[in-house]
């Protein structure tokens, strides 16, 4: 990893190690799909694999420049159209022969004809032979989750989370509070950007939403931050090419030591007929930071967030929840 990939402090920058993530999911996904057994099953075709949702990803330690990234990728589970795949990211440091496990995430794709874009047609995922009926029953129960999850995403109107929203423009000199420390990025999407499919890639996509969610967390913090853990980011609406994704971060829960940060992605396409922009809402999520001290670089006491309004207050509550939910998660899972 090079020092473009690097945020101020040496570590290589959150959001790099996530499009590494998607990217070699992607791969992964993309391959398994053009298998010969896959273009033996009735009507399938080419096809390219697209993000539909990220699970929770914590970074478990640092990646520094200088040292190289090793991204491993596998498929875990297939149900009849989507697919998961296992990405694990190691920093290994060659000079030293050492190698640590930094990441560690799973990513569900669905494969999608590359010959009828805009309108692409779903391929069938060929099934996977699984090691024992255990593992199969847990990538099963992993399916269930994650379609439940997508499912009641989607209930959500765009005018629900727009009303968070109504005073995003409106700027304050008072820190620690939610309009002070609220980011907004603007990126034009260009070719480089997606897919063959026409499509935004999903790490491009979650490298951007780090980038804003980070502008948020520094300003409420006015120190260094890293990137803790990502939840899980279910993909509702595939961004096309020419369309301008806007991105909106702003605070929503602080703990000691950690500050969490709530990220919208829209997608606007210029209707040529009306003259005017039609919006969509892609995907949103929930970023957690750690704040570090910039005298020595290790974790430090986050301000607490000064809540003015009702909705904040609410904010404040569910996130309060989704932080400990995470701390038991972490406790069964042993990471720590």
């Amino acid at each position: 990893m090079g020092p473009d990939d690097a945020n101020p402090l040496g570590n290589v920058h959150g959001g790099i190690i996530l499009q590494m993530i998607a990217e070699a999911g992607y791969i992964c996904a993309t391959k398994y799909c053009n298998s010969e057994e896959s273009r033996g099953l009735p009507g399938n075709e080419a096809c390219s694999a697209s993000l539909a949702r990220a699970e929770r990803t914590d970074f478990l330690q640092p990646m520094y420049v200088g040292e190289f990234a090793k991204v491993t990728a596998e498929v875990t589970y297939t149900s009849q159209h989507s697919l998961e795949v296992q990405v694990l990211v190691y920093a290994e440091n060659i000079m030293e022969g050492q190698q640590r496990l930094t990441n560690k995430a799973y990513l569900w794709y669905v494969p999608e004809s590359i010959n009828e874009f805009p309108d692409s047609k779903v391929m069938k995922v060929p099934p996977l032979f699984h090691d024992s009926p255990e593992s199969e029953q847990q990538g099963r129960l992993r399916y269930e989750r994650q379609k439940s999850d997508r499912d009641r995403g989607k209930g959500v109107k765009h005018s629900q989370v727009d009303s968070k929203f109504s005073n995003f423009m409106i700027e304050t000199e008072e820190p620690y509070t939610v309009l002070f420390s609220q980011s907004m990025l603007a990126h034009f999407v260009v070719p480089s950007d997606c897919t063959p499919n026409g499509y935004v890639r999903g790490g491009a996509t979650m490298k951007l939403m780090d980038e804003v969610a980070g502008m948020a967390a520094v300003k409420h913090c006015m120190s260094p931050t890293v990137t803790a853990s990502v939840d899980p980011i279910n993909f509702y609406k595939k961004i096309g090419q020419a369309g301008v994704i806007n991105m909106m971060a702003q605070p929503t829960f602080t703990s000691e030591k950690t500050i969490e940060v709530h990220v919208f992605v829209d997608v606007q396409y210029l209707d040529l007929e009306k003259r005017q922009f039609a919006k969509e809402r892609a995907c949103d999520a929930y970023f957690t930071f750690v704040s570090l001290s910039i005298d020595d670089f290790l974790p430090q006491k986050v301000p607490p967030l000064k809540l003015l309004t009702a909705d904040e207050e609410e904010s404040f509550k569910l996130g309060e929840q989704r932080y400990k939910a995470r701390k038991e998660l972490r406790k069964q899972e042993k990471i720590y």
